[in-house]
């Protein structure tokens, strides 16, 4: 069994002697602080540099210019609480029974899903802490059923400074007169950009790491008049879109108004974004700063009731979106900055990477202890982000136990590998299998499962020996 968090912290002063001979090599001598974007729905192609025809998002363009993008990045689940498992405890969200979002008591135990992570398990914030960071998280949650009054609060999990929204009652949140406001979801982002500069000026001189986790484009999107204005004369041409996206635009109720408002709220996300990035450059912080950014799934579907508008995201080239393990769903965009140690304007199509690998890479970035009784699924990659080109050591697995919503050539069996080049799929009982060589086949569209038997026997067994470690 991993480690519990109860354990890690009963050790870390009997263990804080011997850190430094546990420590990985070639630790930095100065801390980086550490900011982590995470927005909530973005697919693969929702950036004007991501290949989006009509999206204006200067900010996410200027980070792909000042750091690196990183086109085979994976997330661990094709929803919310599950994804966010993945980058805090450096687990397959299944190890600790979240397999779909957080919701009411009765439907996470309809799920065989508790109603919260559980706080005994080690996070990547415990960590950091350890090593001398402050830790905040503001904005979305989602750790935790909705109003579940006894759900532990964001410091439980290590974080020292918080503001969040979705699912938590004993965490600070924003005043009910500020959250009736009906525009409140459109400027939320820039209430966590807020935040996040109180809450470095409130800690000069230490190494800071901070949690911004974004509400949109998630439904339901309501962009202001003036984040609309900038699109009114846009029209929809589906021709404009790749692959399968062309033909799902085509079939939207109304494509040009509902694109104009997922467009609108995601400009003004980016907007509020750049002015984070325009404090760490005016306070002197970012040559210091690692920024990490990236999605925590693919974007979401309008056939989905309350998705009409949040639901025109683009998965760019790939098939499926939010809730499929086709690449729709489960790679979004992974941009890295860090001045002076990650080379701008990089674009790495090759290397794969999981959000299971964001907790020790970011603690050997930190110099900061992994104990070896967590056992982390993921691996430290931190040299693959400062430009070193080789393959992953472990295989990256997923498990989803839900449904898709429209386009039923979305739905895949329910378990998947990547290894290698190859991404295999089938059931828990070994049934549709379904083999890709992703870099060859992005869109997931040629099954090579009996052109390629060799590389089935390989996989398969791997896959289904990993789900059965699985609690049950």
């Amino acid at each position: 069994m991993p480690i519990s968090r109860r354990t890690f912290l009963s050790h870390l002063a009997a263990g804080a002697a011997l850190a430094t001979t546990r420590l990985a090599p070639a630790a930095p001598s100065s801390k980086p602080n550490i900011l982590f974007i995470l927005t909530d729905d973005q697919g693969w192609g929702d950036a004007k540099r991501f290949g989006h025809p009509y999206m204006l998002t200067p900010t996410l363009d200027r980070l792909t210019r000042e750091g690196a993008w990183f086109q085979q990045f994976y997330v661990c689940n094709p929803v919310c609480s599950p994804s966010r498992t993945a980058f805090m405890t450096g687990h397959f969200p299944g190890r600790h029974r979240v397999h779909q979002h957080f919701a009411s008591p009765k439907q996470n135990q309809q799920r065989g899903m508790p109603n919260w992570l559980d706080p005994d398990v080690p996070t990547v914030c415990d960590l950091l802490r350890a090593a001398g960071y402050v830790t905040a998280h503001f904005g979305k949650w989602h750790l935790c059923g909705g109003g579940v009054k006894e759900a532990p609060a964001p410091q439980d999990y290590g974080i020292d400074d918080h503001r969040i929204c979705s699912g938590q009652t004993r965490a600070t949140q924003w005043a009910p007169e500020v959250r009736r406001d009906p525009f409140f979801r459109a400027k939320s982002t820039g209430y966590f950009v807020d935040e996040t500069i109180r809450f470095i000026k409130a800690n000069p001189g230490k190494p800071f790491y901070v949690n911004l986790w974004t509400l949109v484009p998630h439904a339901l999107l309501h962009p202001t008049p003036g984040e609309l204005e900038v699109y009114k004369d846009l029209q929809v041409k589906p021709a404009d879109f790749p692959s399968y996206m062309r033909q799902y635009v085509k079939d939207a109720k109304n494509m040009t108004a509902q694109m104009k408002v997922f467009c609108a709220a995601m400009t003004g996300l980016d907007k509020a974004l750049g002015r984070l990035l325009d404090f760490l450059d005016e306070s002197g912080l970012a040559d210091n700063t690692l920024v990490v950014f990236t999605s925590d799934n693919g974007p979401e579907d309008y056939h989905i009731g309350n998705a009409r508008n949040a639901g025109m995201g683009s998965p760019g080239v790939f098939r499926g979106r939010k809730r499929s393990l086709y690449e729709g769903g489960i790679c979004t965009p992974l941009l890295v900055r860090w001045p002076g140690k990650v080379k701008p304007g990089r674009v790495d199509a090759e290397s794969v990477l999981a959000a299971v690998d964001f907790l020790p890479t970011v603690c050997k970035l930190a110099g900061a202890r992994v104990p070896e009784e967590l056992r982390p699924d993921g691996e430290d990659v931190s040299d693959i982000l400062l430009g070193v080109r080789r393959e992953r050591s472990k295989p990256i697995y997923w498990e989803w136990r839900g449904g898709v919503a429209g386009n039923r050539a979305y739905e895949p069996p329910r378990l998947a590998v990547r290894e290698g080049r190859w991404k295999l799929y089938c059931n828990a009982d070994g049934s549709r299998t379904e083999l890709y060589d992703v870099p060859a086949d992005r869109g997931q569209r040629r099954n090579q499962a009996a052109q390629c038997p060799a590389v089935v026997a390989q996989l398969k067994p791997k896959l289904l020996a990993w789900q059965k470690t699985l609690p049950q």
